[in-house]
């Protein structure tokens, strides 16, 4: 297969995100309900692809090089490594950047509606950081994939599409809620989903002749911690802080057998 063909693949993969971007075109600004649940949905797929695939290919990886019980240790390491690192880069943001600890002055109270939707936006931008990070492996998977051969790469570019609808659900609804911009809410999780693209093409000139099992399994354990650690503090709290508890547990279970449908399709 030539490099046109297989950069092309991977850009449908990436794109396929614009399919759940485009649901903050339509979601309703004043339905908090709609918001609870779809941040528990953000959640549960976050949550659920860490843990059933990013975390499970760590292992495989990791297994291969240094044997079942060490190889099982690094990949918990990066799970553990990855959480500790996005709980780091959290604690290290001034306070006056930090819209997840911003506190109140002058004696008077917070507006309640303006610290939730600084925390929405930052809870959806980390969500995109934390997707185009998890993106950037899969897109040069596919990109290696589609250059061996179109019988292995087309079932991977259709089975990331399918689970890459979600994941820009994830990340445009709450950038939606924040700002209120429903288009900027599209462009950056359509961005996110671009990362596959840029994994593609820094893989193939740069990035090829290194890359190993090793590599991959240790870079898709941090992603699994990152992204479960996104799930737990940013997330869930945000859905929880709008009143709606059932609506978010919902969400939560919904967004988790999503990614469980999306992943078992392409067994």
């Amino acid at each position: 297969m030539n490099l046109g063909t297989a950069f092309l693949l991977t850009a449908a993969a990436g794109l396929s995100t614009g399919i759940g971007s485009a649901i903050a075109l339509f979601a309703k600004k004043t339905n908090k309900k709609f918001l609870a649940a779809s941040l528990g949905f953000s959640a549960g797929v976050m949550i659920y692809v860490s843990m059933a695939e990013l975390f499970v290919r760590s292992r495989d990886f990791l297994v291969a090089s240094f044997g079942n019980k060490f190889g099982l240790l690094y990949a918990i390491l990066a799970f553990f490594g990855g959480i500790f690192l996005i709980a780091a880069i959290d604690k290290l943001i001034p306070e006056k950047s930090n819209p997840h600890e911003m506190p109140c002055t002058d004696g008077k109270e917070c507006d309640t509606e303006h610290r939730r939707n600084k925390q929405l936006l930052r809870s959806g931008l980390l969500t995109a950081l934390a997707i185009a990070v998890h993106n950037f492996p899969e897109g040069l998977a596919t990109f290696v994939s589609a250059l061996q051969s179109p019988g292995i790469a087309i079932p991977i570019v259709v089975a990331i599409a399918i689970h890459n609808i979600p994941e820009g659900i994830s990340v445009a609804v709450p950038i939606m809620f924040a700002t209120g911009n429903r288009f900027k809410a599209f462009w950056l999780s359509l961005l996110s989903g671009l990362a596959e693209l840029l994994g593609a093409a820094i893989g193939y000139l740069i990035l090829l002749p290194f890359l190993n099992d090793t590599l991959f399994g240790i870079l898709y354990g941090i992603v699994a911690g990152i992204m479960v650690y996104i799930s737990i503090d940013e997330l869930l709290p945000s859905a929880e802080a709008y009143g709606y508890h059932h609506a978010g547990i919902y969400g939560l279970i919904a967004g988790m057998a999503v990614m469980a449908v999306s992943l078992w399709l392409f067994v």
